[in-house]
């Protein structure tokens, strides 16, 4: 939800909102490539003046009434009610499922009315209709769920340049305030992680900047994180003799909040906040010394699109810089939103809030080995041709999973029955145990067949990819790709039989042979001719 202050904001808005929404869109189909639902984006633009005098109603008004107007246009186009079917004109012809995500200026309230409004108009499955509820969902912000993902990326990413965090100190930039749900929680994250190893040597938001070269006090940090309290709430006191606090009352300090990205030199840099674009073809060298040196070398992008596509590629091509593209780096946030959804289907409100601690334990787990073996694959490519940038590898990873999710989903009606049931033990092993535990025998009957294909197709799709890299599935055929990725995960099957075969046998050197079966045996199956 966009909401301008004048009609000039407004007619501004209008101009940009369209490219911002492809942009974030393309960004978001890139990044579901790991989950059955598809990405996309809307941005409902408020109009401030209502009224024929030209009258401003409040913002508060404006919005929650934009927020139900946008939802009811949804759910008229996606009714159950065959009176208004008939008026629709629909070219796709198939039944259609919208699994909606909270972002900008959308509260708890808007998420409960629209889901009861969903309900109300008869929506197949109302608690599914949006995710990050607050009772019966997963708060992005309270569990960090992104900021889960980004620091398994920056974990990866340190150590690609010989840097262990939980060895060695380290040291990190952020935009994005203490206040936020990428930043505060990323703080969070690391310190859990490697304690004093992690020294935050800037971070700015919309109210102020706080700079040390030795590292800001880490408990006020964590202090404001805990509050949800904003950078200009940081105790000066708690500022060392070598740093800095500017709030945005001063021009200087309107100056040294703007450019912290910029000047601050660190050894990370995450942007976590921030508008898109801030980084572009136009001021790119900005972020570089008077030796052309860039201020951070390792770039993970926790915020979407606040570096352009044309500046990453210059800041690599010039400097060197490596930077983890955000459709990888904070793609966990919409991962955990898939897993809420797939639990709105299978769980009562009731039996969801039950387990909902032990969920999302597991949840959080699934997240962070998902971003774990993306970040790995990333980097393996890169250091096979380490003069080509990552996130066209990112691109080309998100490409090729789809590719053989639509290969999977196209190859399903020609597949006999027993390779079906093969096929739908991948929904076991997607679900977490808890979920699995108390509704697998749900999924048949509260699930539509065409999800449970996708996380098929999905759950597949990025097993072969992350495991094989990319060169193994771009050399292959569109026209076989359905059928090798059957034969993969026949494959699997038989070398998980022979692993436990090995671990119970007598051999003396069982483990380092079944380590070496469960690394390579599926590959070495499939090259073996029959």
């Amino acid at each position: 939800m966009v909401y301008p202050s004048s009609t000039d904001a407004h007619a501004l808005e209008s101009a940009r909102q369209y490219n911002e929404a492809y942009n974030l869109a393309f960004a978001q189909q890139l990044k579901n490539k790991d989950i059955p639902e598809g990405g996309s984006k809307a941005v409902v633009l408020c109009d401030p003046i209502v009224g024929p005098v030209g009258d401003v109603a409040p913002r508060d008004f404006i919005i929650r009434k934009s927020v139900k107007a946008f939802s009811d246009a949804l759910l008229d186009l996606n009714t159950t009610d065959e009176a208004v079917k008939e008026k629709i004109v629909d070219y796709y012809g198939q039944d259609e499922l919208i699994y909606l995500g909270p972002d900008e200026n959308i509260i708890p309230e808007d998420i409960t009315w629209m889901t009861n409004r969903a309900a109300y108009r008869g929506y197949p499955i109302p608690r599914a209709f949006i995710s990050s509820k607050p009772d019966a969902g997963f708060n992005h912000k309270v569990y960090g769920v992104t900021s889960e993902g980004v620091a398994v990326f920056a974990d990866v990413a340190l150590r690609s340049q010989n840097i262990d965090p939980t060895k060695q100190p380290f040291t990190v930039k952020i935009t994005g305030g203490t206040d936020g749900d990428v930043a505060g929680n990323v703080i969070k994250i690391l310190h859990r992680e490697y304690g004093n190893n992690l020294r935050v040597v800037g971070i700015c938001d919309g109210t102020g900047v706080v700079e040390d070269p030795q590292g800001l006090d880490m408990p006020e940090l964590l202090r404001l994180v805990h509050d949800s309290l904003p950078l200009s709430s940081f105790d000066g006191s708690k500022v060392s003799s070598t740093g800095v606090k500017h709030d945005i009352n001063t021009q200087e300090g309107i100056r040294a909040r703007n450019s912290m990205h910029n000047r601050v030199k660190s050894d990370l840099f995450i942007p976590a906040g921030g508008r898109p674009n801030t980084i572009n073809e136009n001021n790119w060298r900005d972020y570089l010394d008077a030796d052309g040196k860039p201020s951070s070398g390792l770039i993970v992008e926790g915020a979407n699109l606040f570096i352009t596509p044309e500046a990453r590629q210059l800041l690599f091509d010039n400097a060197g810089v490596v930077i983890v593209k955000d459709s990888s780096a904070n793609k966990c946030g919409v991962v955990c939103s898939s897993y809420e959804i797939v639990a709105s289907m299978l769980l009562e409100t009731d039996e969801f809030l039950a387990v909902k601690d032990e969920l999302v334990v597991e949840v959080v787990d699934k997240l962070r080995a998902l971003a774990r073996v993306e970040a790995q694959l990333l980097f393996r490519e890169y250091k096979k041709d380490p003069t080509s940038a990552l996130p066209p590898a990112s691109e080309r990873i998100s490409r090729a999973i789809t590719r053989v999710h639509d290969a999977v989903l196209a190859h399903f009606d020609d597949v006999c029955e027993a390779d079906q049931q093969i096929l739908f033990t991948l929904i076991e092993e997607h679900l977490p145990p808890k979920l699995r535990e108390l509704a697998l025998d749900r999924v048949q009957q509260n699930v539509p067949l065409a999800y449970l294909r996708s996380i098929v197709a999905s759950s597949l799709a990025s097993k072969i990819v992350y495991r094989e890299g990319l060169q193994f599935t771009e050399a292959l055929p569109d026209s076989n790709l359905g059928n090798m990725a059957l034969q993969y995960l026949k494959q699997e099957k038989k070398v998980q039989r022979l692993v436990q075969d090995v671990r119970s046998s007598q051999l003396s050197n069982k483990d380092d042979i079944a380590d070496l079966l469960a690394r390579g045996g599926v590959r070495a199956g499939m090259d073996t001719p029959n």
